[in-house]
């Protein structure tokens, strides 16, 4: 048995009032999950979400919070692939109310990998969920071909940021659109080939410049609402958007004639594990290839204290460019 703190919602409500810090104790594993002694873990807009009752998978309180967490595996159950001592990362069991904003978090070990060489920690908490999610909508669901247009929405954001890296690494021209002129600067330090102010930029007309004409042949959207409506207008005949979030408050409105009259496809996505353990070890194997080649990289933004927890989700609505991380402990 394990003792330490944890970050849990105890009512839902704003997040200086429904999250608190309490101590825990962890058993040992059971299958299917290693323990870690955590430190560093991911955030995001589901953490937001959560501590506000509008995540759909989870119940009432009490539970913990972070889905994704990286550290020194301190625990395992029998015939585990890891071992104590192993340096992993991966997604936390938030689903059963263990979170990674503690000192120790379970991780599932089909959604989970051995840190890459020269990994930082900040880098290797913020890589599940994102790349994760990203290789589910451009890998299994609306594969992205080398030499197609790939336009992304909320391009900044932690979703949309591992998009961009790994679009390229899949061979794609990425288009990156984002509010604002320092976040789109921010995009093309990321790797995107051009990026578009939709603040400031008429969506449509620049889309038509950089691809003379053509349109795009995926839209990657996290943000849903009228710029992913906006964004469809430019899609190619056969084109698909991966409709996989609604960071605007609502999914994209879907107009089922123009997508039989233009072949178009959407496809829905929701990242969780495969029920083929083997297609799933797959997926992860790949993104831990590219990690390990340099290939895709966590695009880390702002790195919080432990401390700051409440305050950080309070953020994850509007968040700055990039992956935002809480440090837990050091190593």
């Amino acid at each position: 048995m394990f003792t330490g703190r944890a970050w849990r919602v105890v009512r839902f409500g704003a997040p200086e009032q429904a999250v608190e810090l309490q101590e825990t104790t962890w058993d040992a594993p059971s299958a299917g999950q290693v323990l870690i002694r955590v430190r560093a873990a991911g955030a995001g807009l589901p953490d937001a979400l959560m501590t506000a009752g509008q995540f759909p998978l989870l119940g009432e309180p009490p539970f913990g919070l972070g889905e994704e967490a990286a550290g020194e595996v301190v625990a395992v159950p029998s015939g585990s692939r890891f071992s104590v001592g192993d340096q992993v990362t991966g997604i936390t069991a938030f689903l059963e109310g263990w979170g990674g904003y503690a000192d120790y978090a379970y991780l599932l070990e089909g959604s989970a990998i051995r840190i890459p060489e020269g990994m930082t920690d900040e880098e290797a908490a913020g890589f599940p969920i994102g790349f994760r999610t990203a290789y589910t909508c451009l890998v299994d669901r609306a594969p992205v071909e080398a030499g197609q247009t790939l336009l992304i929405l909320g391009a900044a954001g932690s979703s949309g940021a591992t998009a961009i890296q790994l679009g390229k690494a899949l061979g794609a021209t990425v288009i990156a659109v984002a509010g604002g002129q320092e976040k789109v600067e921010f995009c093309l330090r990321n790797g995107a080939d051009h990026g578009i102010d939709h603040r400031a930029e008429d969506l449509t007309a620049r889309i038509a410049e950089l691809t003379d004409g053509r349109g795009v042949d995926v839209v990657y959207d996290p943000v849903g609402g009228d710029i992913a409506a906006t964004a469809m207008r430019s899609l190619t005949r056969g084109g698909r958007i991966v409709v996989m979030g609604l960071a605007s408050g609502a999914p994209v409105e879907l107009d089922a004639m123009e997508l039989l009259m233009r072949n178009q496809t959407a496809v829905g996505v929701l990242s969780l594990p495969l029920d083929d353990p083997q297609a799933e070890a797959a997926a992860w194997e790949h993104l831990a290839d590219l990690a390990a080649r340099g290939a895709i990289r966590t695009p880390t933004g702002a790195v919080h204290d432990f401390a700051d927890v409440p305050r950080m989700i309070a953020q994850q609505g509007a968040p700055a460019a990039g992956k935002t991380v809480v440090r837990v402990a050091t190593a």
